[in-house]
């Protein structure tokens, strides 16, 4: 059989890690780019990866490390501005545009023709309450700058596939990704811990489409493998709205759920005072002020179509409950909550 070689961007986030390990486990070789090198051995330590020390702003650095790659596996962004506040349009647009750009340039000039795009649900919109697919495009402006910065990079891969007919490449559109080994954390796992530790004060509004990260690794694979070249494949997950998630997370960690309803004005406040304790000690905001905007906007429009993934990939996703069980046992093992 002949070899096949990976190349993963983002390899030590969430998505990133367990993607190395679903494409270990099927028997490919990988090259993990990473932009700490200390960080990435701790977590590949005991798995044959060749860690790559770079960063999406310099892709010149790594470029000649994908020589005889087979296929380029796109998981790298910058998104934690939800973290920060304020404006991070200048890094957004380096890292997710002008990255994306110079990846898929580096990578067809060192040879490489097949590549798996880590999209997302923001490059989609739909009317509230809606069954959302992968034809509900949403326009540059109708979002925030994270929102926009997806949509370019989408447009930058379409761009290429139009002026390099042999070049293969499909877009994967997560939802909000859970699952072990989220070690940034996530928002989505820094959720899991507040409500472990109990600094949740209630259920804020809102609905999420929630999926095991572990399910998008696969839908990437799958993705190369058997999907259609220039096409979309939702892997969004099912919708939830949050008291359904922190009942879940009772159940699985026994933790009694919030039950108090948070009212809007009150997730604006926390939110301004969170912004400016962020800049005055350059601690990451738990809430920004775009978060909560953002909840508002996608309030009811978090129902994704998971057809397309099914019938043509083969991909099905995993109960919410094993998924945040998992989670939980991660962070558990690896003293970020008490046994």
């Amino acid at each position: 059989m002949e070899q096949r070689i990976a190349f993963v961007t983002g390899a030590t986030g969430l998505l990133g890690n367990n993607l190395v390990r679903l494409l270990l486990d099927r028997g490919w070789t990988v090259k993990a780019l990473a932009r700490s090198q200390e960080k990435a051995s701790k977590q590949f330590e005991g798995l044959e990866v060749e860690v790559i020390q770079g960063d999406m702003t310099n892709v010149q650095q790594f470029a000649s490390t994908m020589r005889g790659v087979t296929a380029v596996f796109h998981t790298a962004a910058y998104f934690r501005e939800s973290f920060l506040g304020g404006s991070h349009w200048k890094a957004l647009h380096a890292a997710n545009v002008l990255g994306t750009r110079n990846l898929l340039e580096a990578a067809y000039a060192a040879g490489v023709r097949k590549f798996v795009q880590t999209s997302s649900i923001a490059v989609l919109n739909g009317p509230r309450g809606a069954m959302i697919d992968e034809t509900m495009l949403r326009t540059e402006n109708d979002g925030d700058d994270y929102y926009r910065s997806k949509i370019l990079a989408d447009k930058e891969v379409s761009s290429f596939l139009a002026s390099h007919p042999d070049f293969f490449a499909v877009f994967v559109l997560p939802g909000w990704m859970h699952g072990p080994g989220d070690s940034g954390p996530t928002q989505a796992g820094q959720t899991t811990l507040d409500f472990v530790n109990r600094k949740l004060p209630g259920i804020p509004p809102g609905t999420v489409s929630v999926v095991d990260a572990r399910d998008v690794a696969l839908a990437m694979i799958a993705s190369l493998e058997r999907g259609r070249r220039g096409e979309r494949y939702l892997s969004a997950g099912r919708n939830m709205d949050m008291k359904g998630i922190f009942s879940e997370l009772q159940e699985v960690t026994g933790v009694p759920a919030p039950r108090r309803k948070l009212p809007l004005f009150m997730l604006y406040i926390v939110a301004a005072f969170q912004e400016l304790r962020a800049r005055l000690t350059k601690a990451p905001a738990l809430l920004s002020w775009a978060t909560v905007r953002l909840m508002v906007r996608e309030n009811g429009r978090s129902t994704f179509s998971d057809r397309k993934l099914r019938e043509e990939l083969g991909v099905q996703f995993r109960p919410v409950r094993e998924t945040l069980r998992d989670e939980v046992t991660w962070y558990r093992d690896h003293g970020w909550i008490e046994a």
